[in-house]
């Protein structure tokens, strides 16, 4: 796969920008490597685990109702993942070291994200499948209870006890 020089122009502005920056993949939300600049972390394995927990994240936010997910954060002992929705299909993933300033990290992924969504043209791809909606009881669950679990003619006996 070729990828636009103006894609990796771009991530290495980026890592530019910020000193603490480890490492930044662009991925589909498939989990297959756009573009990467990822020295000692596997771009592979961070694209698939980022588009996992982009699938899990957007499922959250549709759960409590607060919209579209547009980005993740992941705080670790020594440092932060970041991800960031690019378009519908794709994302950007940044692995920085624990002192990184957390408000730039955002500022400068944020600005990076717009420009790499119209390096692409990611604006108006296939639309993302909607989330199936999950089905709820038609009737309440019963209550359990002690007497409940007993066998009918325990609970004749309790009774008459």
């Amino acid at each position: 796969m070729t990828v636009d020089p103006a894609v990796l122009e771009e991530l290495d502005r980026l890592r530019g920008r910020l000193n603490e920056l480890s490492g930044s993949v662009l991925a589909t939300t498939d989990g297959l490597v756009v573009a990467h600049d990822a020295h000692d972390i596997e771009p592979d394995s961070i694209a698939a685990l980022a588009a996992a927990h982009l699938a899990l994240a957007r499922r959250f936010a549709h759960a409590v109702s607060h919209g579209e997910l547009r980005e993740s954060v992941v705080e670790c002992d020594r440092g932060y993942i970041t991800s960031y929705t690019a378009g519908p299909n794709a994302l950007l993933t940044l692995v920085t070291t624990g002192d990184a300033n957390l408000a730039m990290v955002h500022l400068e992924a944020r600005r990076c994200v717009r420009r790499l969504v119209r390096i692409m043209k990611l604006d108006n791809p296939r639309p993302r499948p909607e989330i199936p909606q999950q089905p709820g009881p038609a009737t309440p669950l019963a209550r359990r209870t002690p007497m409940a679990t007993l066998s009918t003619n325990a609970r004749r006996r309790q009774a008459a006890g």
